[in-house]
């Protein structure tokens, strides 16, 4: 399928695909007239990168972490080196604290809601 295409199947612009194919996260075949050409696999690839990238994964771990998806939700990493582990759970703190940080931040906001409301109630 062209990119026009898998763009439409992902939600994904074709400017961020050609990103993915710049940083090698996404390779498609090419035609003989240099058009890029995507598999099926494409499409749940890309996906899995914007999942990674929307989660706060900077491209450098996703590059590394890409050849380990085996599929949609699933990691598996046979013989994982000490630097990968290390890379992974430090993605996993920093992911951790902004949840942390963005959970109280919605909830700050959700009671300065409740308290704006209930004194526009009492009025």
């Amino acid at each position: 399928m062209r990119i026009g295409a898998l763009s439409e199947r992902t939600g994904i612009p074709r400017r961020m695909l050609r990103y993915y194919e710049e940083t090698g996260m996404l390779v498609p075949d090419r035609c003989a007239n240099g058009y890029r050409d995507y598999d099926e696999q494409s499409v749940d690839r890309a996906l899995q990168i914007r999942g990674l990238l929307e989660a706060g994964m900077p491209t450098r771990v996703i590059k590394q972490v890409l050849p380990c998806l085996k599929a949609t939700k699933a990691i598996h990493i046979p013989g994982a080196t000490q630097e990968t582990m290390g890379i992974l759970e430090r993605e996993r703190d920093s992911m951790s604290e902004r949840i942390d940080t963005l959970t109280r931040s919605r909830d700050a906001i959700a009671r300065y809601i409740d308290t704006v409301r209930g004194t526009q109630e009492a009025a």
